[in-house]
């Protein structure tokens, strides 16, 4: 029980969040016409800083494990070659091609990974986690322009793919923050707490506009796609890469790392980034929702059987 009370801690907030966004819309304080608009602000604006001050405040001295970093990468592309060739196979429409493959490869390990992990082990061992996520997630971030461009139903450019990424203002954030920490360039104080200020309103941001976005009846619309990507999500792809892990001897704080990597849910942001890039939005909100609803009872269940095995 206190694993899935850890979990659900974790995850409740973000339910809390999603439907004071859908009760705004409800009483008309938000309509849902203007949740594309305001999605386009915060993936133009709050997202890039949100990427750059995680990068930035991670320890590369004390944190840098070359192994588990390896390995969760090289997990990270193998679940999405299964994602992309299990979606080609059994999915035809494009638009809805794009986002299930993104809901499927592509973790909540920003918003769910780092709660778990302090959760668990307490906030001393946060380093690892915090520099597995300045790692992985332009990592993931990449892979999901490449898939939504490719997706989005228009003619597939090479060079045009490729522009996108280098333009993409995540993709900036995230090259800036190495860039930063690499060279260990100290900012101001001030500018410091203003990066903190706009990060920390990122992630409620997002999750408000994605309640205000969503609607019960694209549930039953999506059933047949929610069940394959909730089952690739939160049972498969944790179960493969999960079990390697095990094996490999990935123990404590980098275990739990990977089970924020592979077993949480999917990424909120990939709903902006689908409504922004031409994938279809309702499908991804209904993937966000639905897998953050499941992921805490799944999240137990992974984290009570390896706790059993002694893995932390």
């Amino acid at each position: 029980m206190e694993n899935f009370l850890v979990c659900l801690n974790a995850v409740l907030p973000i339910f809390i969040i999603m439907a004071l966004g859908y009760c705004a819309r409800l009483v008309k304080v938000i309509g849902r016409d203007d949740v594309p608009r305001l999605n386009k602000m915060a993936f133009n604006f709050f997202m890039p800083f949100l990427m750059f001050y995680n990068i930035y405040t991670s320890d590369l001295s004390s944190s840098l494990k070359p192994m588990l970093i390896g390995y969760a990468c090289g997990g990270v592309l193998c679940a999405y070659a299964l994602s992309l060739g299990y979606v080609l196979l059994t999915e035809k429409k494009p638009e809805r091609r794009g986002v299930m493959i993104q809901g499927i490869y592509r973790s909540n390990f920003v918003i769910i990974g780092l709660p778990i992990a302090a959760s668990l082990l307490g906030t001393s061992e946060l380093g690892t986690v915090a520099v597995l996520v300045a790692i992985i997630v332009p990592l993931f971030n990449v892979l999901a322009v490449i898939t939504l461009e490719t997706f989005n139903g228009e003619r597939v450019d090479a060079g045009g793919i490729i522009l996108d990424i280098l333009k993409n203002p995540l993709i900036l954030s995230s090259a800036a923050g190495i860039l930063a920490l690499v060279v260990g360039l100290k900012l101001p104080k001030f500018v410091v707490s203003v990066l903190s200020g706009m990060s920390a309103a990122t992630t409620p941001l997002l999750l408000f506009l994605l309640g205000a976005f969503f609607q019960f009846d694209g549930i039953k619309k999506y059933a047949r796609d929610l069940v394959k990507v909730c089952v690739g999500r939160l049972i498969v792809i944790p179960a493969i890469f999960l079990t390697i892990g095990y094996f490999l001897g990935f123990r404590g704080v980098d275990f739990v790392a990977l089970i924020g990597v592979f077993g949480s849910a999917t990424a909120v942001s990939s709903f902006t980034m689908a409504q922004q890039m031409g994938g279809e939005a309702e499908l991804a909100g209904d993937i966000v929702v639905v897998t953050s609803a499941a992921c805490s009872f799944t999240l137990f269940g992974w984290s009570f059987l390896f706790k059993s095995l002694g893995v932390f």
